[in-house]
């Protein structure tokens, strides 16, 4: 292919979607539903209240849905970005140019890129231009069609059931996976969403909830779904505090245990035990640790008295450190072992780190085998439900940065 091959494909995609304009409201509302299963996806993913860009923001309804607290959305033509203004007039809509993306100064929390690979002529560096533009918390999140729908979309576009538009690439999740990280990301997740994109009563909700989730049917769902980062720079560990959370009730034979126990990492640890009401006398043997190890920082947080997570959750207001690190105070996770959770978060080997028991051999009364069958079924449930591997749901210590 020539340059002026090149130069008029690109001329065509964006006089495609020129002419498309006028047509727009009428097919989104032809295929509402569609658009509706795109919209529950983006917001599953995308937490409100953040700044999002969104790249191919069509009338501007994605960018609406995700809640943002500054939402920028860019399209091919003014004529898109004046109807989304109009629209949404709290919102920001441009016309792009999505080979140069060099102009766009804000920092966002996601870059959301919806149904624009299908038409973008240079993919690759489509992802290098977003890269320049995001930094190392920024998460893109990718929607495009299935490569298996391709016949099937010829077909409805024949019989008018889709607006007609170009389609020069069919990525697979390999492909969008391969690309990203020639430009320097890494998937983070991947996913498949919606069996059934036309509405059919009952079939069509039953079908995308459940059916699309079971592992041999998914890949055949209409959307493939990515979410990546900027491959991780290994971080300085003085750069970063800690804070350990002991939620404890009736747990006074391991305070100290626990304080002699847990390492130092990262500039400064401090330990927080939240005492949810005990009767063995655990506050004061928190406040005993506290003259007799004057060294470390210790705190003791009186919890309500309710249940673990809201224990857990009044530490939280009181930690001062960027990580914080959920302990159990049985110690069934040795305190040794946490510098390994520490090491983990900083070098991010991800976001959310989850510890498991079910590694190594546990002792003979850590868990009951019920509980340990329990156990497997409730991770098969929520691994399942997640789209992401986890492997005992019930153990204790669990790590991410406070900002999160």
């Amino acid at each position: 292919m020539t340059i002026n091959d090149i130069n008029w494909k690109k001329r065509e995609i964006i006089n495609s979607h020129k002419k498309n304009v006028e047509f727009r409201k009428k097919w989104i509302k032809k295929n509402k539903y569609y658009y509706k299963q795109i919209s529950k996806i983006l917001q599953f993913i995308v937490e409100p209240n953040r700044r999002v860009l969104l790249l191919k923001s069509d009338l501007g309804d994605f960018l609406k849905d995700v809640k943002p607290v500054y939402g920028l959305g860019m399209d091919y033509t003014e004529e898109l970005s004046r109807l989304a203004k109009q629209k949404f007039p709290k919102l920001d809509f441009r016309q792009a140019n999505f080979e140069d993306l060099k102009d766009i100064k804000e920092r966002f929390d996601y870059i959301l890129i919806v149904n624009l690979l299908d038409d973008i002529f240079d993919v690759q560096n489509l992802f290098k231009q977003v890269h320049e533009i995001a930094d190392d918390r920024t998460r893109i999140v990718i929607l495009n069609h299935s490569s298996l729908w391709h016949p099937v979309l010829r077909i409805a576009e024949r019989l008018r059931l889709k607006m007609k538009q170009p389609h020069l690439n069919w990525l697979s999740l390999d492909d969008i996976e391969n690309l990203l990280y020639l430009s320097d990301f890494e998937a983070v997740k991947e996913e498949r969403h919606i069996l059934i994109p036309k509405y059919i009563p009952l079939i069509s909700s039953f079908s995308n909830k459940f059916l699309a989730k079971i592992p041999l049917i998914r890949k055949l769902c209409f959307i493939q779904s990515v979410v990546a980062r900027k491959v991780q720079q290994k971080k300085n560990p003085k750069d970063y505090s800690c804070s350990i959370i002991i939620p404890c009730k009736n747990e006074k034979g391991n305070i100290e245990g626990a304080v002699k126990r847990i390492p130092q990492m990262g500039k400064w640890t401090e330990i927080i035990f939240g005492d949810d009401k005990s009767t063995d006398g655990t506050p004061d043997e928190v406040k005993s640790m506290i003259k007799k190890y004057p060294e470390k920082k210790i705190k003791l947080v009186n919890s309500p008295g309710i249940c673990k997570s809201k224990n857990v959750f009044t530490c939280y207001e009181n930690a001062a450190g960027d990580i914080l690190m959920i302990l159990d105070a049985d110690l069934t996770v040795v305190p040794e072992e946490l510098p390994k959770f520490f090491n983990a978060i900083i070098e991010g080997k991800g976001d959310f780190i989850n510890g498991s028991r079910m590694v190594y051999p546990m002792e003979d009364e850590a868990m009951r085998p019920m509980n340990i069958m329990g156990n497997k079924v409730f991770s098969m449930i929520f691994s399942y439900l997640l789209g992401t591997k986890v492997k005992d749901t019930l153990c204790g210590t669990k790590v991410f940065f406070r900002e999160d």
